[in-house]
């Protein structure tokens, strides 16, 4: 891996501390543009919500889970695999229904459809 190579190099070559800080401030501003797109992914999961409860949809769709599983883990470039990418979007599908079922709750008033 490039990464462990630079690291490896002798004393004319960058600093494996400063590396160290740099990575990790690159790792940061990965972070922070995760948030933003989950951010914005959860408020298209409000509106899709919002629309779903006009036509009168359940919430929880087995189907398009299905398809959005199925579809994270073809574009799935690595490293990591695809049972991590699956895992990790359940838990993002997870919250998003949370945040939809939430929603629901606070616009009717209906304590039925919140998770416990």
């Amino acid at each position: 891996m490039a990464e462990e190579r630079a690291l490896k190099r002798g004393p004319d070559g960058p600093d494996p501390r400063h590396q160290v800080d740099e990575l990790r401030r690159r790792i940061d501003e990965i972070d922070e543009s995760l948030v933003r797109l989950l951010s914005a992914r959860a408020a298209c999961a409000l509106e899709v919500g919002r629309v779903k409860k006009l036509l009168g949809l359940e919430i929880y769709q087995p189907s398009r889970e299905a398809d959005v599983l199925s579809h994270v883990q073809r574009v799935n470039p690595g490293p990591l695999n695809d049972a991590s990418i699956k895992r990790l979007f359940e838990r993002i599908i997870d919250e998003a229904r949370r945040l939809e079922r939430e929603a629901e709750v606070e616009n009717t008033g209906d304590e039925r459809t919140r998770e416990g």
